[in-house]
């Protein structure tokens, strides 16, 4: 079984044992032995078992048949204490080969969920300049900031607009441990709703209550280009009053707040009232809440695909340019025609001398200005062009347009829409056009929800990645100045002296503003330190090495000057000569030098 045997040393053999066919007490051949195998150099002790059967045994005169050894191995040691197990052998562990690859450590992998992204400090620079502005004109018009939650219970959030290829409805939700569910806001007009009912039950809250309120807000629906499951929104709104002049307001809060960003004479702000589409229902007798909506959202597309594309939505179904069929409202001719003969007359607004009579006048004269519901909303159009025209906004600003729809389920009275008229050129050559930044309405229903009882609201909402993308695409955004002044670190015995220069630069003795400023925090050498300046965008470095303290000097490097230099200086030998852009002055004189090169580059 084990191969062919060696003679053993008796050395190796421990007392008390013996080897195979000695016999032991009692005269028995033991069937069990140790046998020493050599393995590398010496020899090893290795248990084995004997494949033979066991003898044969007489019981009272017969002979018993013969039984297999059992088949765990044995060593055997003598004496009448019998026989014991024998431990498992080990073997000796071979030397760890250094050339072998380590085994791969079981790491997550750095990657973003779908549908989100990073900001870096550029744009969030950026984008906390333009919240600031909005934030300005806000609060002139006299509302007040509010903060909510980003969770709330699910069935505080009210109709919010599905994402119909997705489950839970559009929303990030989860359950709690009282298995209450809970999700992630999908606007910032829920939770105004939720606020305001608390207000009301415990008679707290001033009305009218006007807030604004700006943050991330979550929706789960399928991500593209452009379009994220997480962005940010900045709202107005005026809750407890009825009254339209809360909606003109809205829209000229809308305008200023565009103009106040450098966007004067590039958009318009679009107002509808959604009382005209249900009255237009009401006459044109559709019952059907399926085939309404697939109308409106006709209506609604009329700036991307024109009266055409429209019609054709309205009727069977339009087949794109791609070859894709999308189904059609299933109007009658007559019905689609009644639809479009209305909005072809009152799209047409009386650009030349600012006013939305032409719009109005074709609204009055239609059909269906015999309903009273329609009626009722035309009325609150031109009482909001009437105060919009008072207060200085003509129709080049905020125009009526019946072709706006808005997607939100719960606008019951007047829709605006912000609207970008410039086009752009994209990444890849292309026109474009931004169009919609944002929106709102009036919501007279989504308080009642809470208390049953009718507490008109009025809204607008922008939407902030959308804006701060156009206004990129202009150029108008706030250019991302220059990173902090870097203090090196040229004796790493004498950090605490660097240390009382970046301190210096941050809290200045001469009475001026503070400078932005950081000492160099790794551990390598100048050349290393000069690449992180340069990669953070320095605007210059202060140098101070042992010739420099003796003399009471400190070298500042204007890093871009010096780039600005390098292009003309054509060998190593130029630039040490000429040192370009790096002076030595007095450190008394180092924060003045440097706010000298902060203002140069400034200008």
């Amino acid at each position: 079984m084990f191969g062919a045997r060696r003679a053993v040393p008796p050395s190796v053999i421990p007392a008390g044992a013996r080897q195979r066919g000695e016999r032991g007490p009692r005269g028995r051949t033991d069937a069990c032995a140790v046998r020493a195998e050599p393995l590398g150099p010496g020899y090893a002790l290795r248990a084995f078992r004997d494949d033979r059967e066991e003898p044969r045994v007489r019981t009272n005169g017969y002979r018993t048949a013969r039984t297999p050894r059992p088949p765990l191995p044995r060593l055997c040691l003598g004496g009448r204490s019998g026989y014991k197990r024998a431990q498992p052998e080990v073997m000796p562990k071979k030397p760890d080969n250094p050339m072998a690859k380590a085994p791969k450590a079981n790491r997550p992998e750095a990657r973003l969920p779908k549908g989100f992204r990073d900001t870096p400090a550029a744009e969030v620079r950026q984008l906390s300049h333009m919240l600031a502005t909005i934030r300005q004109v806000y609060e002139s018009y006299g509302f007040e900031p509010l903060e909510t939650p980003a969770i709330e219970y699910t069935e505080a959030l009210g109709k919010f607009l599905p994402d119909q290829d997705r489950p839970n409805e559009g929303v990030f939700s989860f359950q709690d441990e009282d298995e209450q569910w809970l999700s992630l806001r999908y606007d910032l007009t829920a939770p105004l709703a939720r606020f305001v009912a608390e207000g009301i039950k415990t008679q707290t809250l001033p009305l009218p209550f006007r807030r604004y309120a700006v943050g991330p807000v979550w929706r789960n629906e399928k991500p593209g280009p452009g379009r994220f499951r997480q962005f940010t929104q900045f709202d107005a709104d005026t809750v407890g009053t009825d009254n339209v002049a809360a909606d003109a307001e809205i829209c000229m809060l809308a305008a200023d707040t565009l103009e106040a960003l450098g966007l004067k004479g590039k958009y318009v702000i679009k107002v509808n009232n959604r009382k005209l589409f249900e009255g237009i229902r009401q006459v044109l007798g559709i019952t059907s809440d399926t085939q309404w909506l697939t109308a409106m959202r006709a209506i609604d597309k009329y700036d991307r695909l024109g009266w055409d594309g429209v019609e054709s939505l309205l009727r069977d179904g339009r087949k794109d340019d791609s070859g894709d069929f999308t189904p059609g409202a299933a109007l009658s001719e007559p019905q689609a025609k009644e639809i479009l003969a209305i909005f072809n007359k009152a799209a047409i607004t009386d650009v030349l001398d600012g006013t939305n009579d032409y719009a109005l006048q074709a609204l009055r004269e239609s059909k269906f200005a015999m309903n009273s519901l329609f009626e009722e909303g035309l009325k609150e159009l031109e009482k909001i062009s009437a105060l919009s025209m008072a207060a200085g906004y003509d129709a080049s600003v905020i125009r009526i347009d019946p072709s706006v729809v808005r997607g939100l389920e719960y606008y019951t009275g007047p829709v605006f829409e912000a609207e970008l008229t410039f086009e752009v050129k994209n990444e890849d050559g292309q026109t474009v056009r931004f169009g919609s930044v944002g929106g709102g309405g009036r919501y007279d229903g989504l308080v009642e929800r809470f208390t049953g009882q009718k507490v008109p609201a009025t809204g607008f909402s922008i939407g902030v990645s959308r804006l701060q993308a156009a206004l990129a695409a202009l150029g108008t955004t706030r250019q991302e100045g220059y990173g902090p002044v870097v203090v090196l670190v040229m004796d790493k015995d004498r950090v605490a002296d660097y240390q009382k220069m970046v301190q210096r630069l941050r809290r200045p003795d001469d009475g001026g503003a503070p400078i932005r400023a950081e000492m160099y925090l790794g551990t390598a050498g100048m050349k290393a330190q000069m690449k992180y300046a340069d990669k953070r965008h320095a605007p210059c470095v202060v140098i101070q090495g042992g010739d420099e303290k003796a003399k009471g000097e400190v070298q500042i490097k204007d890093l871009i000057e010096g780039a600005k230099a390098s292009e003309t200086i054509k060998d190593a030998k130029e630039w040490r000569e000429g040192r370009p852009a790096q002076v030595s002055v007095p450190e008394a004189d180092m924060v003045a030098t440097v706010r000298e090169i902060l203002a140069r580059h400034k200008a």
